[in-house]
């Protein structure tokens, strides 16, 4: 069940995961020992800008800048967040 996520909280990427671009994937990635998880455009835009010192508001605030023609993006990150929470490749302050 997806936590209930506040602005102010900062997300990080899970230590157990790597983040990076794939060029042979064309795609962002989560690399972990058993494999790799293959992320959508949004996805990946969502958590390139989770670095540990950008809070909840932030990210919105720099992705709404970068897609300004986005409508209801907010609620997509909210909803994202709380996804990749649940699959355990993000935490929260509280997580850890």
């Amino acid at each position: 069940m997806s936590p209930v996520i506040a602005v102010q909280q900062v997300p990080t990427v899970n230590r157990h995961f790597r983040f990076q671009w794939e060029p042979a994937q064309q795609a962002y990635v989560l690399l972990y020992p058993e494999g790799m998880v293959k992320l959508n455009g949004g996805a990946g835009e969502i958590l390139a800008c989770v670095d540990g010192q950008r809070d909840v508001a932030a990210i919105i605030a720099t992705l709404q800048a970068k897609f300004p023609e986005a409508e209801g993006i907010e609620q997509d990150i909210h909803e994202f967040l709380g996804e990749a929470h649940d699959q355990h490749w993000i935490q929260f302050g509280s997580d850890q």
